[in-house]
């Protein structure tokens, strides 16, 4: 564990309900810049923060080291002036998802699944969010709001698996995740509920006994895919919370975006893969970056991801090498590019 630099933060990092990690994460760039010792960057830099707030919690800082810009954590979630700078071909709307948008809160892409934005809310803005601008002041924020959208689910029983997204579906309160669950669990044609979340990474603490006895409940196959982009994000802490998911019987897959200064070299994807297996986690989607307005600057040229997984292939089992893809817009599935 590398040391905040302000050690009131460190004591706070590793204490507390994961509420309390969500209050007392960094919302602002100078917040961010005084916790870990980093600098000024300018004007541009503030433009993109008031483009898109910083959001990061603790227990994540504590896992990059002070002082240093080019931490391939720090960079997930330090605002840069590159931001405000996209191609063309970069959007808004990159993935086409207001045309995929069926009923209030619902996507659905591909067929057999739909995918339920839950929340606006996330443990941790990553700057190359492909829904950094979606308008999740449209989807529903009660279960009163949401009955009109799980009838027409319940009713439609092409649909054998549902998936809870956002923002990220672990900032529900257990209370009113179990609720959720319950409700989509008693569908008989629903085969499989699926977390896409980052929260167990961000906040292990998130991995409560609660939340554990709704995944080991349900009648569905539950499904926990969780977002991983570098070996250094799973400490111990994510260790024993990955560990904990795993033991209540759910699916634990991990998806990562290839992201320049990040991830892009042999080293840093051969050792996210290593890690994840070591914490019971399958590596399953390796992202081509989505083009969304804002996040250019991280983008690999297909070439050397196809080249990286190649050599991936050369120094790894199988199973430990995630399928290199691209979602694009319309499609009726991703794209394996490798």
């Amino acid at each position: 564990m590398t040391i905040l630099a302000n050690k009131t933060d460190l004591v706070r990092a590793g204490s507390g309900t994961w509420q309390d990690q969500m209050k007392w994460a960094i919302r602002d760039l100078r917040g961010l810049r005084d916790v870990l010792g980093l600098a000024d960057e300018g004007g541009l830099q503030h433009a993109a923060e008031a483009e898109f707030p910083v959001f990061a919690p603790l227990p994540y800082l504590t896992r990059i080291t002070p002082g240093d810009s080019q931490d391939p954590l720090l960079r997930q979630l330090w605002p840069s002036g590159s931001e405000m700078e996209s191609p063309g071909h970069f959007s808004t709307d990159p993935l086409g998802e207001s045309d995929a948008t069926k009923s209030s809160g619902m996507l659905q892409k591909y067929q057999g699944r739909v995918l339920l934005v839950t929340t606006g809310a996330c443990a941790i803005h990553c700057r190359y969010c492909f829904r950094r601008h979606f308008p999740y002041e449209q989807s529903p924020k009660s279960m009163a709001q949401w009955e009109p959208t799980l009838t027409k689910i319940a009713a439609d029983d092409s649909i054998d698996e549902v998936i809870l997204s956002g923002g990220d579906p672990l900032t529900i309160v257990d209370h009113s995740l179990s609720r959720l669950i319950a409700r989509i669990d008693e569908m008989a044609h629903i085969k499989r509920i699926r977390f896409h979340t980052r929260l167990p990474i961000m906040i292990p603490q998130r991995v409560t006994d609660a939340f554990l006895e709704i995944l080991a409940n349900a009648r569905c196959q539950m499904i926990v895919v969780i977002h991983a982009n570098h070996a250094n994000e799973l400490d111990l802490s994510v260790e024993q919370a990955l560990s904990k998911i795993a033991n209540s019987g759910a699916m634990l897959l991990n998806q990562a975006v290839l992201l320049r200064g990040v991830n892009d070299s042999l080293e840093s994807l051969k050792n996210l893969s290593q890690r994840l297996l070591s914490c019971r986690v399958l590596p399953y989607y390796l992202h081509q970056l989505d083009p969304v307005s804002g996040a250019a600057h991280f983008e690999v040229d297909v070439k050397q991801g196809l080249q990286l997984v190649t050599e991936l292939r050369s120094c790894l089992p199988g199973y430990a090498v995630p399928r290199y893809v691209q979602e694009l817009r319309g499609e009726p599935n991703k794209t394996v590019l490798a």
